[in-house]
């Protein structure tokens, strides 16, 4: 007897040729999602030592540009902020 799902919370049943649909209860549906976890998982190929360090050279370039497109927007917003305001800290009066 061979399963497959058709949806969430659905599980076609092969039976002789003939298929039927056959509604889970609340019990099956954890259990079916149990199933298709550990099955996901097993297709999971970890990365070597060196994609590893790769992958975490990337992420860590990629979060130093940005942190510099963000340091530059604010000075650029900060600047334009005084140039529109006047300058910070002065009270007028």
């Amino acid at each position: 007897m061979s399963t497959a799902t058709d949806g969430p919370g659905d599980e076609i049943v092969s039976s002789g040729g003939a298929t039927r649909e056959k509604k889970l209860g609340f019990f099956g549906r954890i259990a079916l999602f149990i199933r298709q976890v550990i099955a996901e998982l097993r297709k999971v190929v970890t990365p070597t030592r060196q994609e590893l360090l790769k992958f975490t050279a990337v992420v860590l370039a990629f979060v130093v540009i940005m942190m510099a497109v963000v340091y530059g927007l604010d000075l650029v917003f900060s600047w334009l902020a005084t140039v529109v305001f006047g300058v910070p800290g002065t009270i007028v009066g």
